[in-house]
């Protein structure tokens, strides 16, 4: 069952100058995004680009400091990715910068990207731009969950002006990628920059990104950059289900099992590309119906009101992240409690309303396709636990 570190060791050693970049150095660079590169990779309009190589030396010696948060596992993969990359020939020469990470409670954003410059001749030479996904920090889910009420979140603004600068900065082709959250972002700031930029995209990857809400993929942007998007997905995928798509996705097969399939170091790949995963699982296609069904039976004040009160609640138990949340578990539960208590009467029913009406919608759809599985096969495993 290979994955993109045997790919690294299989393909590392052609340029990108003799093999073009490919949806396996897309799942590469999207990993590589939860790197902590803070004093590894240059800030926008801050010094010269850095070498992969370089900067894989950077982060090791940084490693040894201790100064890398031990229990961050996407940080710990990204790590991994580098120290893979900074000697093979393919990735070692590529130029990293434009580092960015801007986390802003208040204005209920968690964005983070950074740019590279892969190939040498004029005519192989691309410029990658990378979004980080949602990262640990509570407030980085908050600004997920606000897509089901706000047209537009800050990190999706950020994230064209982000485009449209590095775009600026350099005259190649560009590549645009990212993972899960970053892949919304990648996709929105495709279809919303300006159109001397969105000209120059030559392609865009998704990663089990969720979608947008109707008026994105039907606007004018997402339309002219659509037929450039490439939408991957694993087998038994959640977020990648989310809201609404235009691009039909390419189903990848991944090693994992139900929710852990969202890391793409789990999926399979061959020399030039990822393995075909077949169809999406069961289980798959009943959540998305399941969460579909359900948040289209409140509207839009219901939805923003519990995803409010839901997050106050997390929020008064003084973390965070979601690591600061598991680390300490009896007392983030009387946070918890203490948190309920501040929530006023009517949105502590209108909470109840939602969970419950979740339980009745997840009930009705499980029974309905037990009725059309006369098998039982897909009843073997429990919800998310099919994989595939």
């Amino acid at each position: 069952m290979p994955n993109l570190f045997d790919y690294v060791a299989w393909r590392g050693d052609l340029s990108f100058d003799l093999f073009p970049f490919n949806p396996v150095d897309n799942i590469v660079f999207s990993q590589l995004s939860y790197l902590p590169m803070g004093g590894v990779v240059p800030e926008p309009g801050k010094e010269e680009p850095v070498s992969v190589a370089a900067a894989a030396k950077l982060y090791a010696a940084k490693r040894k400091t201790g100064r890398v948060a031990s229990k961050d596992f996407m940080a710990a993969k990204a790590g991994s990715v580098i120290s893979a990359i900074g000697t093979a020939a393919r990735y070692e020469d590529c130029r990293l910068f434009g580092y960015v990470k801007n986390t802003e409670p208040g204005e209920e954003k968690q964005f983070s990207a950074f740019c590279a410059l892969i190939g040498t001749k004029p005519s192989s030479r691309k410029l990658v731009v990378v979004y980080r996904g949602t990262d640990t920090s509570l407030v980085g889910w908050k600004e997920d969950l606000n897509m089901a009420f706000v047209d537009s979140v800050p990190s999706q603004k950020q994230a064209v002006s982000y485009l449209e600068e590095a775009a600026g900065r350099f005259s190649y082709p560009i590549i645009v990628a990212g993972h899960s959250k970053g892949g919304n972002l990648a996709v929105y700031a495709s279809a919303f920059c300006n159109g001397s930029v969105q000209r120059r995209i030559s392609a865009v990857y998704s990663n089990d990104a969720p979608g947008f809400r109707g008026h994105v993929i039907q606007s004018d942007g997402y339309k002219a950059v659509c037929p450039r998007i490439n939408a991957f997905v694993p087998q038994s995928s959640f977020f990648g289900m989310l809201f609404e798509h235009a691009e039909p996705p390419t189903v990848a097969k991944s090693s994992a099992i139900g929710l852990s399939q969202h890391d793409v170091c789990s999926w399979e790949v061959e020399r030039d590309g990822l393995v075909p995963g077949g169809e999406l699982t069961a289980q798959s296609r009943l959540a998305n119906r399941i969460i579909r069904e359900w948040v289209g039976k409140f509207g839009e004040e219901q939805r923003h009101r519990f995803v409010e009160a839901v997050y106050k609640i997390l929020v008064s138990t003084n973390a965070d992240t979601l690591i600061e949340l598991g680390a300490d578990w009896p007392n983030t539960a009387a946070g918890i409690i203490s948190g309920l208590k501040n929530i006023d009467g009517p949105t502590k029913k209108l909470m109840g309303e939602i969970v419950g009406e979740l339980f009745r919608t997840a009930s009705k759809n499980i029974m309905r396709m037990r009725k059309s599985d006369r098998s039982g096969k897909l009843w073997d495993t429990d919800l998310f636990g099919e994989g595939g």
